[in-house]
C-alpha cells in the first residue's frame, strides 16, 4: 500500500482533483432532493399512485446506502481512480435511463441503479479531497468539501422547482449527463490511485458478505421509507422487513468480524474519535434532511406555494453555509476546538427549531423565514466539518477511506430516519390535533351555528340549493379544522428536532481532549 503522504496534490493539479471531487459529490446529493417537487408531475405523466413514485425517492436511497458501506473495498479491487470513473458513468447513464423512463417501475429501477452509481461518489470524493490535502490543511479540505454536501440538499429543490414549472421532469435528470461527462474525463486525466496491497481473489471475496449487507441495509432502508404508509407494525410486509433487517445486520456483523477478508473493516471502529463521529453524522443527517423536508412541505401543502417559490426559500440558508465553510475551516486550522463549535453548532439548530415553532401558522408569510433559515444555513456549517475533520483526524492511508464510508453511511441513514420519524409524527399528531378540535366543535354552539350558516348563504348566493349549500359549509369547516390540525403538527415536529440537538449538547461538551497530544481522544466518552 502507498504511503498517505504520496497521494498529496500541489498547485493547479489540487484544484482541479477538488473541483472535480465537488462536482460529484453535489451530483450525488442534488439528485436526492431534486425529484422531491417533480413528484406530482411523474405521477400525471406516468399514470402512478402516490405511494407508487414515492418509490423514486426511495429506490435511490436503498442504492445509495447498500453500497456507501462497500466503497472503500470496492476501490482496493479497481483501484480509486477506475471505481470513481466508473461509478460516475454508472450514474450519468442512468440519469439519461430515467429520462426516458416509459412507466413507473423502469423509472424505479433505474432509480435504483443510479443511487448504486451514486453513493459512490460521495465518499470516493471525500476520500479523494482528504488524501490530496497536508494533514494540517484537512480542516479546510472538509470544508470544501462541505459546501457540496450541505448545500446539495438545499440547491435541489429550487433547481428542480425551475426545470418542472418551465420544462418538463426528464430534464431533472438530463442535467447530469453533461456534467457527467466533463467529471469522468477530468477524473481519468487527474486522479490517482493509492497502491493497495494485493487483490482478492474470487474465493477471497466476501460474497457473503455482500450479501448480508444489501439485505440488511436494503430492508432498513425500505422499512424507513415505506413504514408510515404500510401503517408500521399492523402490516405483515413491515414485520417481515424488520426481522429480516434485525437478523441481516447480527449475521453481517458476525461474519464481518470472522471472515479473513471482509468487504467493511468494522475493526476501524476501535477509533474513538470516529466511533464519536459516526453518531454525530447520524444525528446531523437527522437535522439536516429532516429540516431540508419539512420546511418545503410545510409551505407547499399547507401555505399553497409553488415548487419553485419554496425551493428558492431555501437558497439563502444554503448561502449563509457557503459562506461559513471556509471561516470554519480556518478556525479549526488555528486550534479551536472541534467540541465547542459542534456544541454551538447545535445550539444554533435549536434556535432555528425553536424559531420555526413561534412563527408558522396557516399564512405565515415569506419574510418571517428568511432570518429563521439564516440561523440553519450558519448552525449546519458549524456541525459538519468539525464532524467530519473529528471523524478522520487520527486515521491513515487505507482507513480514511473506511472512515469517510462509516460516516456517509450514517449521515445517510440518519436523513432516512429523520425523514421516516417526521413524516409518522406528522401524521399523528395532525389526527390527534383534529381530534381534539372537533372535539371543542359544538354543534349546538351559537358561534358554530353561526358561521355555518353564514359560509351556507355564501354558497346559496352562488345558486346552490339549501341542502348541498350546508354540506359544502360543513365541508369548509372541516377543511379549516384540518388546516389548523396540520399546522400545530408542524410546530410539534419543530419543537421536537430542536430539543433533539439541545439534548445532545452537554454530551459534546463532555468529550475530553488531551493537550499533550493536541488531538482529540474520544474513547473515554463513550465509556
Amino acid at each position: 500500500m502507498q504511503q498517505q503522504g504520496s497521494l498529496v496534490e500541489y498547485g493547479a493539479r489540487r484544484v482541479v482533483i477538488t473541483l472535480t471531487a465537488i462536482i460529484c459529490a453535489l451530483l450525488e446529493i442534488v439528485d436526492s432532493t431534486i425529484v422531491n417537487v417533480a413528484l406530482n408531475e411523474m405521477k400525471g405523466n406516468l399514470g402512478a399512485t402516490m405511494a407508487e413514485v414515492g418509490w423514486v425517492i426511495t429506490a435511490y436511497a436503498i442504492g445509495n446506502v447498500i453500497i456507501v458501506p462497500m466503497t472503500s473495498w470496492l476501490s482496493q479491487q479497481f483501484g480509486r481512480r477506475n471505481y470513481f470513473a466508473a461509478s460516475i458513468m454508472i450514474f450519468t447513464l442512468c440519469s439519461f435511463l430515467c429520462g426516458n423512463a416509459a412507466g413507473i417501475w423502469e423509472l424505479v429501477l433505474f432509480r435504483f441503479l443510479q443511487g448504486l452509481g451514486g453513493g459512490a461518489l460521495l465518499v470516493t470524493s471525500q476520500t479523494i479531497i482528504t488524501e490530496s490535502y497536508p494533514p494540517e490543511k484537512r480542516g479546510m479540505a472538509q470544508a470544501i468539501y462541505g459546501l457540496g454536501v450541505i448545500i446539495g440538499p438545499t440547491l435541489g429543490p429550487p433547481l428542480g422547482g425551475y426545470i418542472v414549472d418551465n420544462y418538463s421532469w426528464p430534464y431533472i435528470f438530463y442535467i447530469n449527463i453533461p456534467i457527467g461527462i466533463i467529471a469522468t474525463l477530468l477524473t481519468l486525466q487527474y486522479v490517482r490511485s493509492p497502491r493497495y496491497a494485493q487483490k482478492s481473489e474470487a474465493k477471497d471475496v466476501d460474497w457473503w458478505g455482500i450479501a448480508l449487507l444489501a439485505i440488511s441495509v436494503g430492508s432498513l432502508q425500505f422499512l424507513l421509507e415505506r413504514g408510515q404508509e404500510e401503517d408500521w407494525f399492523n402490516s405483515g410486509l413491515i414485520i417481515i422487513t424488520t426481522l429480516v433487517a434485525v437478523f441481516g445486520f447480527f449475521f453481517f456483523i458476525w461474519r464481518e468480524l470472522t471472515f479473513r477478508n471482509p468487504i467493511v473493516e468494522l475493526r476501524v471502529l476501535k477509533n474513538g474519535n470516529l466511533r464519536v463521529g459516526t453518531i454525530l453524522s447520524f444525528i446531523m443527517g437527522f437535522g439536516l434532511y429532516g429540516s431540508t423536508f419539512i420546511v418545503p412541505l410545510y409551505t407547499q401543502a399547507t401555505l399553497g406555494w409553488t415548487a419553485q417559490q419554496s425551493g428558492m426559500l431555501m437558497m439563502p440558508a444554503a448561502l449563509a453555509t457557503a459562506f461559513m465553510m471556509p471561516l470554519i475551516g480556518q478556525m479549526l486550522q488555528r486550534g479551536v476546538k472541534q467540541q465547542l463549535l459542534i456544541a454551538l453548532g447545535m445550539l444554533l439548530f435549536f434556535a432555528y427549531s425553536f424559531w420555526g415553532y413561534k412563527i408558522i401558522s396557516p399564512d405565515t408569510g415569506k419574510e418571517a423565514f428568511f432570518w429563521m433559515l439564516i440561523v440553519r444555513g450558519v448552525g449546519m456549517g458549524m456541525l459538519f466539518i468539525p464532524v467530519t475533520t473529528l471523524s478522520l483526524s487520527s486515521l491513515k492511508g487505507q482507513q480514511i477511506g473506511q472512515g469517510a464510508a462509516f460516516t456517509g453511511m450514517m449521515r445517510q441513514l440518519g436523513g432516512s430516519f429523520g425523514i421516516a420519524a417526521i413524516t409518522t409524527y406528522l401524521s399523528r399528531q395532525t389526527m390527534q390535533h383534529r381530534s381534539n378540535l372537533v372535539g371543542h366543535l359544538d354543534a349546538n354552539d351559537p358561534d358554530v351555528q353561526r358561521r355555518l350558516a353564514g359560509m351556507q348563504q355564501l354558497f346559496m348566493s352562488k345558486g346552490s340549493t339549501a341542502d348541498v349549500a350546508l354540506q359544502k359549509a360543513q365541508r369548509m369547516l372541516d377543511f379549516s379544522v384540518m388546516k389548523q390540525a396540520t399546522v400545530l403538527s408542524y410546530m410539534d415536529a419543530f419543537l421536537l428536532l430542536g430539543v433533539m440537538f439541545l439534548i445532545c449538547i452537554p454530551f459534546v461538551l463532555l468529550v475530553r481532549s488531551k493537550k499533550a497530544e493536541g488531538k482529540l481522544d474520544l474513547s473515554e466518552a463513550m465509556h
